[in-house]
């Protein structure tokens, strides 16, 4: 049996990227995988993840959202609650930046970063929370969350001040969301990638970018996804139990150094 045999998921963003290899990660152990995302289309390339995960043997269903509307948000722990009879995990990795500083970053582009760092992590925390709460204690646990944050969350990020906030913002709230429902059996946890290869284009891709990581981090190589798929994948598990409010580094020993 997998690690995640019979449970079911949502994981957001999980078009591209991290979200992408933590889908593919949770069906290859068994989840029941809701593909939560507003394209079909991975950034990087390739076929669509749900398209993917079926071809591999998953249970997979894809659904639109965007998790900066709160209905967009209900409608889909909704629907994965419905279509397997509770939510045991829900994985919030989409997330958005400008790659501006604070005088160059308008009204709009703060907007629309904190409304999906800040404001789309507290709508799927809180309709997740309100669906676990219904459901009956399993393995000493009625669900597990695991938000997708940054080191940028804890240190400066270069030259994206939206981002840094954003992501300073899922830190807390994986805190105390730990904090207040701990006793409901609901773990909270996160995860908090250094600089990771996805593959994706833009300033993903930029020489000076990808330099400017590379002195940062103390490991021979920069990141994977599947180096946060498997952390994502430890938290989400029934082995992960009394650890709750932990912001796990996937970074290389970055934060270390």
């Amino acid at each position: 049996m997998g690690r995640l045999e019979g449970k079911s998921a949502i994981v957001t963003g999980a078009a591209s990227g991290i979200g992408r290899a933590i889908a593919r990660r949770f069906a290859a152990e068994g989840a029941k995988v809701m593909i939560a995302d507003i394209t079909h289309t991975p950034k990087e390339g390739g076929i669509p993840t749900e398209e993917l995960i079926a071809e591999e043997g998953g249970t997979v269903l894809w659904w639109p959202c965007d998790i900066s509307k709160p209905d967009d948000v209900d409608r889909m722990v909704t629907r994965a609650a419905a279509e397997w009879g509770r939510l045991d995990i829900i994985v919030n990795n989409a997330t958005a930046w400008t790659s501006t500083r604070l005088t160059e970053t308008s009204p709009e582009q703060w907007r629309e970063v904190m409304g999906v760092n800040a404001d789309g992590y507290f709508f799927c925390c809180k309709r997740a929370v309100q669906q676990m709460l219904t459901q009956p204690v399993v393995n000493e646990a009625r669900g597990r969350i695991v938000n997708i944050t940054s080191q940028h969350g804890m240190v400066a990020v270069p030259n994206d001040v939206a981002y840094g906030v954003g992501k300073a913002a899922t830190v807390y709230i994986t805190r105390q969301i730990a904090a207040d429902y701990a006793r409901d059996y609901i773990i909270c946890n996160a995860v908090a990638p250094g600089r990771i290869i996805t593959g994706k284009p833009g300033i993903a891709q930029d020489p000076k970018s990808l330099e400017y990581g590379r002195s940062r981090t103390p490991f021979p190589r920069l990141g994977k996804p599947e180096d946060v798929a498997n952390a994502a994948l430890f938290l989400a598990s029934d082995e992960c139990t009394f650890i709750s409010g932990e912001n796990l580094m996937v970074d290389g020993g970055w934060m270390a150094s």
